[in-house]
């Protein structure tokens, strides 16, 4: 696991935000283990506490469970894992608007240049366009 960390947010919380990340894009799956925090504090080379502080609040937040003393696991709640995606979603719309909302461009045109680049980047990706 690679984190690039930046400066501003707390380690925890960027730690945070990279298992949402991993888990909308589907490469940490319902009910997969993750790492003990050991472990992970290891493969990160951050503070065991600051691993332990992102773990407490992802359990809190229902991204991930731990049953005794098993490993703790991705939540397989499909409204966690819904409302993950969304919350992803929403940010990057919402930084996005506050870039764009000061040059006045017509919503209309908005969206058009945005389905077109979205489009021309799933192609480029070989992925699929949407519609």
């Amino acid at each position: 696991m690679i984190v690039k960390f930046n400066n501003r947010d707390p380690v925890y919380v960027q730690v945070v935000r990279h298992f949402k990340e991993q888990i909308a894009k589907g490469m940490l799956e319902p009910g997969q283990e993750v790492s003990s925090r050991r472990e992970l504090a290891s493969q990160l080379k951050i503070n065991p506490n600051t691993v332990q502080r992102a773990y407490k609040e992802m359990e809190e937040q229902g991204l991930i469970y731990t049953e005794k003393n098993s490993p703790s696991k991705i939540t397989r709640d499909e409204d966690v894992l819904h409302r993950v995606r969304e919350e992803l979603i929403l940010e990057a719309v919402d930084t996005f608007v506050t870039s764009v909302r000061s040059i006045n461009v017509p919503v209309d045109e908005l969206l058009e240049l945005v389905k077109e680049k979205y489009d021309y980047q799933s192609d480029e990706e070989g992925g699929s366009a949407h519609d």
